[in-house]
């Protein structure tokens, strides 16, 4: 097979763990005798400072000329301002709706020698394996914020119909293809937008009698995602409620560091990333001074992880996807972690050195 796949690294760590993501699909084609090439472009805080735009035209030209996109971080303090003209998440807000991105899932499944890495007791971690549908392209986060003088400022959220059923039909045929079970988060004891959400929800649910359907308002939602988390199969959410959880979620997996993203807009194309930020704390520039001369300390695992989910969702490459999640998991049972996941009687590693585990356990 032959795929062309857009690289933009962006800020902060993410360099480094693109880095290791694309060092796995290379190794990838290779052993699977595929043609994958790859083209980097500017986003977020690197583009401002190159072209003084998070998004440059030639950015989103070459994305929407390749099969798939595999994405970094962005942002970072030196362009912390949220009064500047151009921020750095500007850049993947604009790609998400350039790009129709409206689909965002984000998969959280417990490994079993991590279950100490999380902050919660093993017996609550043990079996959980859900997916977290989020709509990508509508609520507040696109709606008209507006500034009033320097005592009152407002946005606004906004769903409609239409929006609210094709993510719900990617939640339930997902669901279809797991155990057969949505639920569909939101706060329609409070707000308009929800109470449209649960109704349309209810609606859709009947072309798929055979998975089961409940509701849950968001602060319920957050409190069963750490006091049952392994009741939940697929989660549906709009926007900053499912931007909100999936960063709760990933505390039951152990770190950020360890969980991947897709965002789909219906046919095979889509966008890859780990749903960690840029950490600049940790970036390259600083990690000597953490790590010796061992080099960057972050996590590539989330970054691994997504480039899976590309070779799946976009290149419907499943045995191949399915071979960089065992090489995963069998470095992990080997004992190996990252700073992030350290145990004690493990073998502490740093980012190249993770990639490279992985690396050698694709095709053994």
């Amino acid at each position: 097979m032959r795929a062309r796949i857009a690289v933009l690294p962006g800020d902060g760590i993410g360099p480094e763990v693109i880095a290791e993501a694309v060092k796995v699909l290379k190794r990838v084609a290779q052993t699977y005798e595929h043609e994958f090439t790859f083209q980097e472009a500017l986003v977020g805080g690197a583009a401002i400072d190159a072209v003084g735009d998070p998004l440059p035209a030639e950015t989103l030209q070459l994305c929407r000329e390749s099969d798939a996109v595999l994405f970094g971080a962005v942002g970072g303090p030196r362009w912390g301002d949220p009064r500047a003209a151009a921020r750095p998440e500007q850049g993947i807000l604009s790609l998400r709706q350039g790009l129709g991105l409206f689909a965002n899932l984000r998969p959280v499944k417990v490994h079993p020698d991590l279950l100490t890495a999380s902050p919660l007791k093993p017996d609550i971690l043990a079996g959980v394996d859900l997916v977290v549908v989020r709509e990508l392209t509508g609520g507040i986060y696109f709606g008209q914020p507006r500034v009033e003088g320097s005592e009152r400022a407002v946005d606004t959220m906004v769903y409609t119909r239409a929006e609210v059923e094709r993510i719900a039909h990617v939640a339930f045929r997902l669901a279809r293809g797991r155990r057969h079970k949505v639920t569909s988060v939101d706060k329609a004891n409070v707000l308009a937008c929800s109470r449209l959400w649960r109704h349309t929800v209810d609606q859709v649910a009947r072309n798929y009698p055979d998975v089961e359907l409940e509701h849950l308002l968001v602060d319920a939602a957050a409190m069963h995602l750490l006091r049952r988390p392994r009741d939940f199969d697929v989660i549906v959410t709009g926007n900053m409620f499912g931007d909100i959880l999936t960063d709760e979620a990933s505390m039951l997996a152990g770190s950020m560091g360890l969980l991947p993203s897709a965002s789909l807009r219906g046919d095979t194309f889509g966008l890859y990333e780990p749903i960690h930020g840029s950490a600049p704390d940790i970036a390259a520039p600083r990690s000597p001074q953490l790590w010796g001369d061992r080099g960057a300390i972050a996590n590539p695992l989330a970054a691994i992880l997504s480039a899976a989910m590309l070779l799946r969702y976009s290149l419907r490459l499943e045995a191949e996807a399915t071979a960089v999640e065992g090489a995963v998991a069998a470095v992990l049972s080997q004992g190996y972690r990252t700073r992030d996941i350290a145990e004690e009687g493990k073998q502490q590693v740093g980012t190249r050195e993770m990639g490279d585990l992985i690396e050698l356990e694709i095709g053994n």
